[in-house]
């Protein structure tokens, strides 16, 4: 399997292109349409059935893992230290499912029924510390303005002259190691709370608060609401804290909460910062190809796990409707007619964070290019 544009078939003679092949900027040669007059129109079908089949599973996997844990005192003390980081691991990546069920809820891709999605999506993000109204709304926005340097919503890179004065002191193993490890822990609830790596506004932006530049007039009960779910969780947080003491909702919820926080700034990262994709400015940003300047990576097993949210994430920004189930087979509809604008990648994701961390610390045009509103992202100080 190769990236740049195509997937080789199985055994096919031909090399396959290089990954790090930028993809095409201009104009595609085909429309929306007729990418989803490809797709079979089974493809956007929503079943309500086959949705709350994977809530259902998932949540029997959180149920089950943590069952187990109630018979961990009965190990010997050398197995405990080794079952804990294994529930850690298990739980987080099967809650970060959950965590993408709910996010699909907040794009209507879960059923027919707009207040169904809403109250699924509603309880599951707020269980996960996630105000749901306030992140829909501005990740629709996202959506609505992926690729743009202007308007785009989250992970928006910045030229090489709006970096900070120490940014290239970072620029080496250490400043790395110690940028990953912030950004992992920190990054999600730094975003919903300062917008730190989201789009800049003329003032003070936050998720968590209604008059807040992110949101209209009309939005504002909504993101009440949100924050409602949210003080609910913390209260429920703050009763099991009392009852079963600080170190037991750590390990059963804190520490599973942090690897879910990581994988989704883990996923967000490495689906639109690729040394190969633009980013464009006002002057020559449109709809198709911002939403062409995303990615699919390969997460192994955890495909399954996730939904399959990071290997079909061009499908999802094309056609984000559709639910995850038949995203898969959407892709294989879709990748003859995208042909170059198609960009997949097999690097390991922990291989390729560490690559795009090390070449993609800013944006600028080409040098001597024609495009001045198309950007690369760059890492030469």
């Amino acid at each position: 399997m190769g990236a740049g544009g195509q997937m080789s078939e199985p055994n096919s003679p031909s090399p396959s292109p290089s990954p790090l092949q930028r993809v095409p900027h201009t104009k595609p040669p085909f429309t929306v349409g007729e990418l989803k007059k490809a797709i079979p129109p089974h493809c956007f079908h929503r079943s309500v059935l086959r949705s709350f089949s994977y809530v259902v599973y998932d949540l029997s996997l959180v149920f089950l893992f943590y069952y187990i844990t109630t018979y961990f005192s009965l190990l010997p003390s050398s197995l405990t230290v080794l079952a804990w980081p294994l529930y850690w691991t298990l739980q987080g990546c099967t809650l970060t499912g959950v965590w993408v069920i709910a996010h699909e809820c907040g794009h209507h891709a879960f059923s027919d029924y707009q207040w169904l999605d809403d109250a699924v999506g509603f309880v599951l993000h707020s269980s996960l510390l996630v105000p749901y109204y306030s992140w829909k709304i501005s990740h629709r926005r996202h959506h609505s303005n992926t690729g743009s340097l202007d308007r785009d919503e989250v992970f928006v890179p910045k030229p090489k002259s709006k970096l900070s004065c120490f940014s290239k002191y970072l620029n080496n193993p250490l400043g790395r190691v110690l940028t990953l490890a912030v950004t992992l822990t920190l990054g999600w609830p730094m975003y919903l709370a300062f917008n730190v790596s989201g789009r800049p506004y003329d003032r003070f932006a936050c998720h968590y608060n209604p008059y807040g530049p992110i949101y209209s007039a009309r939005e504002r009960l909504q993101i009440y609401i949100s924050d409602a779910g949210i003080f609910t969780a913390g209260y429920v947080l703050y009763r099991l804290v009392l009852a079963k003491g600080m170190a037991w909702v750590v390990c059963v919820y804190g520490i599973p909460l942090l690897i879910v926080n990581a994988f989704l700034v883990l996923i967000t990262y490495l689906q639109h910062t690729h040394p190969t994709l633009p980013h464009y400015d006002s002057s020559e940003w449109d709809w198709l190809r911002g939403a062409l300047a995303t990615v699919d990576r390969d997460y192994g097993v955890l495909n399954k796990v996730f939904h399959n949210i990071s290997d079909t994430h061009v499908a999802h920004h094309l056609f984000s409707t559709m639910p995850h189930y038949n995203a898969m087979e959407a892709t294989r509809a879709i990748k003859p007619i995208l042909g170059e604008y198609y960009q997949f990648d097999d690097t390991p994701f922990y291989k390729a964070m560490w690559r795009e961390a090390r070449e993609c610390l800013y944006v600028e045009p080409d040098e001597g290019g024609s495009e001045k509103g198309v950007f690369w992202y760059k890492n030469k100080f």
